[in-house]
């Protein structure tokens, strides 16, 4: 067998930052470099492999892990591996020991043709401090990065994207942000229509649809999700979040304070979060013992890339003796999904029978919204004849003008805050009715409407449904609130529990 005379190598061009390109290491001049040391040295390159500057650090790691892959599993057949310098070979110091480790036991030579090293003791020690160098740069850079992210945020600047309604923009060198044209109005109407039009999230994106508003052009509709985070995003007032916080930003508010307060009152009728765990808080108990089932949320490698999963257990799971079961989110639904389908009835006498059960059972709750809304009014009723006492104390001249001006804004204050409070009152009743019904509609149609549900619509539609929930071994077990158990359990009207939603 004739011995191969060209040598083969593999190479890794990697750049991470725009810096260091305007400093000379761009991909293409690196990919010159280490092509033009391949010809003179009687070789070629076999598998390049290249990290650009807008690689996220886990494709950077992807790359890296597949260049180890390659190489080992073709070491027999390669000479050595090609980087242009040694910082370009490694990001950090564990990365450089991987790259020795094919150099000492799969015999592949570490070649930086810009810092050429002898395969010596001494040689391998000059990498090493190179290696060294370059990772303390790294790691000093993401210091001066994170210091510098925080004096932007003290002097009231974004560090990110910005928000919608806003665009980023580069104004003598300085990241700033400011109104896009196209996007803000769009957000300012978001926030008239949820506050004076007595609008709900679901109804607030069929408003802004039949008034022909988009969300972006590629994506036209909005959700519940989008226009959530739009109305508690800080960001409109003029504040800057930063690791969770929110500090005076320099930018131009979209929404007056009192609008946003409007809003504020008015949403915090509800809680609603896009991430939280449907079946969790205290939803469902332990069949076994009695305690809560929670929930935990864990992330997983696939195919496709990294995914969620949600599972739940008990929260004594771990005690001497007891069922060791965990249910995905998945298995909960379908069960869910189970549930409703025996809920679905297609006699019509029924369908009436229970819809008029169905309003009766929504009396008690509306009754007690009523009384609320009642208690308020007399409250504020009340404050508006402190204010009437108020004015003819000044009149009278009995107090002075400086206290009248402060208690006078101090009640002005607490009627307005009354006044939107019955306001959330009589949208929270009207609501309360309106998801009955629409809990009696999904469970006609629930394959088409519960997978493109929320966390706060399927948190409130079980709970209308439902009682409570037990999980006995691996099922779901319901208690049915009235009248839904009629639909579950095929009873008459007069054999219905006497428990109300």
């Amino acid at each position: 067998m004739a011995k191969r005379t060209t040598k083969r190598f593999v190479a890794l061009a990697r750049v991470s930052s725009r810096e260091q390109e305007r400093e000379g290491f761009s991909l293409d001049v690196q990919e010159e470099a280490l092509r033009h040391y391949a010809e003179r040295h009687d070789g070629e390159i076999v598998q390049f492999f290249r990290i650009a500057e807008t690689a996220s650090k886990r494709d950077e790691r992807k790359t890296f892990r597949s260049l180890l892959e390659y190489a080992k599993k073709n070491s027999s057949k390669l000479d050595g591996l090609l980087f242009y310098k040694v910082d370009r070979a490694a990001r950090n110091l564990f990365d450089y020991v991987e790259l020795e480790r094919l150099e000492s036991e799969y015999g592949l030579q570490f070649i930086s043709v810009s810092q050429p090293t002898e395969n010596t003791p001494a040689g391998r020690m000059q990498r090493r401090m190179l290696a060294s160098m370059a990772s303390f740069y790294t790691e000093q850079q993401s210091l001066d990065v994170k210091d510098g992210l925080a004096k932007r945020v003290q002097h009231g600047l974004f560090v990110g994207k910005a928000p919608y309604g806003y665009r980023n923009v580069r104004i003598d060198g300085r990241g700033l942000i400011e109104i896009d044209p196209e996007y803000a109005p769009r957000v300012q109407r978001i926030f008239e229509l949820y506050a004076f039009y007595n609008h709900t999230l679901d109804s607030l994106f069929a408003a802004l649809a039949a008034e022909g508003l988009v969300y972006r052009r590629l994506s036209p509709k909005f959700n519940r999700s989008i226009l959530y985070d739009i109305l508690t995003d800080r960001a409109y007032i003029g504040e800057v979040r930063h690791k969770g916080q929110w500090y005076p930003g320099t930018h131009e508010p979209l929404v007056d304070r009192a609008t946003w307060d409007r809003v504020q009152l008015l949403i915090g009728q509800k809680i609603y979060r896009t991430h939280q765990l449907t079946y969790g808080s205290e939803l469902i108990r332990c069949g076994h013992c009695g305690s809560p089932i929670t929930g935990e949320r864990k992330t997983k490698q696939t195919l496709k890339g990294e995914r969620d999963y949600n599972y739940y257990r008990c929260a004594q799971i771990r005690q001497p003796g007891h069922p060791r079961i965990r249910m995905t989110e998945a298995e909960l639904d379908e069960q869910v999904l189970g549930l409703f389908d025996r809920m679905r009835v297609g006699d019509d006498e029924f369908r009436a029978a229970f819809s008029q059960e169905l309003r009766k059972s929504t009396l008690s709750e509306q009754q007690s919204s009523k009384q609320r809304v009642q208690e308020l009014k007399q409250q504020h009723a009340a404050v508006l004849d402190q204010q009437d006492r108020l004015l003819n104390l000044r009149l009278l001249e009995e107090i002075n003008a400086d206290t009248y001006a402060s208690k006078a804004t101090d009640l002005r204050d607490e009627a307005a805050k009354l006044r939107l409070q019955v306001e959330a009152a009589d949208r929270e009743r009207d609501e309360t009715a309106d998801l009955a019904v629409k809990a009696f509609e999904l469970s006609q149609s629930l394959q088409a409407k519960w997978v493109t549900s929320d966390y706060a619509a399927k948190r409130r539609i079980l709970e209308i449904v439902c009682l409570n929930w037990r999980l006995d071994d691996v099922s779901l077990v319901p208690v049915m609130r009235k009248p839904f158990d009629l639909m579950v359990e095929g009873l008459s009207l007069n054999n219905s529990r006497g428990d109300w939603i």
